[in-house]
């Protein structure tokens, strides 16, 4: 655990442009980050002990087994207020909803959500065209079609990635400020701190460029310990989360591909496809969907999910762990990521 007064400390100057009530929701979503979520967990009564599967420690959501969550209760006394950025003050070389913007491949692309990235993910443009109306999420629509417009992939894609991993108020809005009490996942795109630090040290992504913007990375590319939590805690800025959501979803799908997973060209298959790999991390994905699930990780997996007990009761039904954890994850994939609901 990191030493809580340095950690809010190195966030003095992203706070400055912040007003007292945003000040109080980030360093209340920092310090439960660094805090043990025992106090939390014995409040709402859940005394499960759900594994994440990427870290092995506690984990769990209001998705996954939690009645509610101090975020929701938050949101419902608050109602939709916007926190300022925490990207104020901080060295942006993007820009703010650029419409256009060039993939890093040297290639144009427009706000529709479609482009000619490298995983050749064209299809009809008005499937690919990201409508939320006037709904609670709409102030999301210019992140979700500048990150769409850069990596190449479909708006509606990226949209029901994030639907499916933030954590929601009672009206629906997704909520920036998402933490999951059991592990380090954060944000609209429930990222690990891991998996965070990988996608800044990793060349080419969104976060990257503005961690070396900010100079955040050492000599050798890496995050530097003085500037961990400053880069962290963009898991809460929805641009950031959101940019971060369609570099992993394109790596994932390019990756997946190269391994030899094949994949539909239907916005459909981009989408359950792109969660799969945000959802297990490309390794088990790529396993996953060629079928070659360890049986001793798929029970680890499906007890991180739905306890040990409701595991049991699957893998007795289903015949072994690795057909249970398909079932559960085929299926909820097949209730969750629905990128038609997000379409014009």
């Amino acid at each position: 655990m990191s030493d809580p007064v340095a950690h809010t400390s190195s966030q003095a100057t992203q706070m400055r442009g912040l007003d007292a009530a945003q000040k109080a929701r980030v360093i209340y979503t920092q310090a439960r980050s660094e805090m043990s979520d025992r106090l939390w967990r014995a409040a709402l009564g859940d005394g499960s002990s759900d594994a994440d599967p990427e870290t092995g420690n506690a984990r769990g959501t209001d998705r996954h087994g939690l009645p509610f969550s101090l975020e929701a209760l938050i949101g419902m006394l608050e109602g939709d207020k916007s926190a300022a950025s925490p990207l104020a003050g901080m060295a942006h070389p993007h820009g703010q909803g650029d419409m256009t913007s060039d993939g890093g491949d040297g290639k144009r692309r427009d706000g529709s959500g479609w482009g000619s990235g490298s995983g050749d993910d064209g299809a009809a443009e008005s499937t690919g065209t990201l409508s939320l109306g006037n709904g609670p999420n709409a102030r999301y629509a210019p992140m979700l079609g500048a990150a769409a417009s850069r990596t190449g992939l479909p708006a509606p894609v990226l949209a029901t990635i994030v639907h499916a991993e933030a954590a929601k108020d009672g009206e629906g809005r997704w909520m920036p400020y998402s933490r999951n009490p059991r592990s380090s996942a954060a944000g609209l795109g429930q990222f690990l701190s891991g998996t965070w630090e990988g996608e800044a040290e990793r060349e080419g992504t969104w976060l990257n460029a503005t961690a070396r913007a900010n100079g955040w990375l050492d000599d050798r590319g890496h995050v530097r310990g003085d500037a961990r939590a400053e880069l962290l805690s963009l898991r809460y800025d929805p641009q950031a989360a959101i940019e971060t959501t369609a570099d992993y979803a394109r790596a994932n799908l390019d990756g997946l591909r190269r391994a030899g997973v094949r994949i539909g060209e239907g916005v459909e298959d981009l989408a359950k496809t792109a969660y799969i790999g945000h959802h297990l991390g490309r390794g088990d994905a790529v396993k996953f969907l060629t079928g070659s699930l360890d049986p001793a990780r798929a029970r680890r997996l499906l007890d991180a999910q739905i306890g040990s007990a409701q595991a049991n009761r699957r893998i007795e039904a289903a015949g072994s762990a690795v057909a249970a954890h398909r079932s559960w994850l085929m299926d909820y994939v097949g209730r969750t990521i629905k990128p038609a609901v997000f379409a014009a």
